[in-house]
């Protein structure tokens, strides 16, 4: 008779079980790991790009150029870019885990954001590395 006066809490999902991975205990080391390294690249990109050696007022073509020239700085921001956007699409997957409702708009916003991630990072990464230093400014 106990076994019948069970009663579930009114906002358990009704979503089936997922299955039992490692995966969100690596998405969540992940975010801490990821998270420390951004803020070491971002205050350093900080640093150099708009406080040292004159601020934002000498930045222009012939900066970049010169930086990037380095595979020093392509790398660092090469390292930015993509942790921050897969540091920001694994929150962004959260958060659609977490607040959508219906399993066809949860899929269709993940499609969404990978696709993005994808687009940005690939169209990041080609810059980053195709980048001409000795092309003339205009």
């Amino acid at each position: 008779m106990a076994d019948s006066l069970v009663i579930e809490s009114p906002r358990t999902p009704k979503r089936p079980a997922a299955r039992r991975s490692n995966f969100e205990l690596y998405s969540w080391l992940f975010m801490r790991i990821s998270g420390l390294a951004l803020i070491i690249l971002v205050l350093g990109h900080l640093l150099i790009m708009n406080i040292l050696d004159g601020g934002v007022h000498r930045i222009n073509w012939g900066f970049v150029a010169g930086r990037w020239a380095s595979p020093f700085w392509q790398f660092w921001d090469l390292a930015m870019l993509w942790l921050a956007e897969i540091h920001g699409g694994n929150g962004l997957r959260t958060i659609i885990d977490d607040y959508a409702r219906k399993d066809s708009t949860r899929f269709w916003l993940k499609i969404l954001l990978y696709v993005s991630m994808v687009l940005i990072l690939a169209v990041g990464t080609l810059v980053i590395f195709t980048f001409d230093p000795e092309m003339p400014a205009s």
